[in-house]
């Protein structure tokens, strides 16, 4: 297949994956924006200013619209305003890449369980993420952390370090799950090992960012 015949979709498809490619991952909404009209200004470019600037609201529309790459699930809401392709999405981009070619092989992707879905998506959501990821690491409270991990200020001693215990255990518990392949949400985005060694990460850079807190929560029991 001509790139060129390719649909919107498509080539929206294509400049996410570039942007992958060149590290980019998650992107966001803007980089996606600018990727599209500077690879394809003709079919991205605003009327009658093609040349100077994107049509912005032609290309959200084409993430998020009804037939848009989010519904077919070839990607994936990452936070506000952040995106990653899922793995059919990099499997459809490279297909076109290929001209059109069915891929030689697909490895399987694997249903998770609701719980595990549930627990992810709150990781994926949470604000403590969000902020990590967009390089906004001093503006992560403690109210993050503790959404992050659903504990509450509540929570001390064996509690409080149970409730962690039980955290890094079920990330661990679905790393083994899926082994090297992905995992699959409901919601089309694919999760992979490197997707929860970043968590478990992010729980790590918690953990010692708010080590006094989660201190002064332990010992509070005993001072009472």
């Amino acid at each position: 297949m001509n790139i060129a015949d390719c649909t919107v979709t498509e080539k929206i498809l294509l400049a996410s994956f570039h942007l992958e490619q060149d590290g980019q991952s998650p992107f966001s909404a803007e980089a996606l924006i600018v990727a599209c009209w500077q690879k394809f200004p003709r079919t991205f470019g605003l009327k009658g200013y093609t040349d100077l600037y994107p049509d912005s609201n032609k290309i959200l529309s084409s993430i998020m619209g009804e037939r848009g790459l989010a519904k077919r699930g070839w990607l994936a809401k990452m936070g506000q305003k952040l995106y990653s392709l899922t793995k059919d999405g990099r499997v459809v981009a490279q297909r076109l890449l290929d001209g059109g070619e069915e891929p030689v092989s697909v490895t399987p992707t694997i249903k998770m369980s609701r719980d595990q879905e549930k627990f992810l998506q709150g990781l994926f959501g949470s604000s403590a993420l969000e902020k990590f990821d967009e390089n906004r690491k001093p503006e992560i409270t403690f109210a993050d952390a503790c959404k992050f991990w659903n504990i509450s200020e509540s929570h001390n001693g064996d509690s409080l370090d149970g409730r962690l215990t039980r955290f890094q255990s079920a990330l661990n518990d679905i790393a083994r799950f899926i082994g090297s392949s992905d995992m699959e949400m409901s919601n089309g985005r694919s999760v992979s090992s490197e997707d929860l060694t970043h968590l478990s990460g992010v729980h790590e850079h918690l953990e010692e960012r708010f080590a006094r807190h989660l201190n002064l929560l332990r010992t509070r029991s005993e001072r009472l």
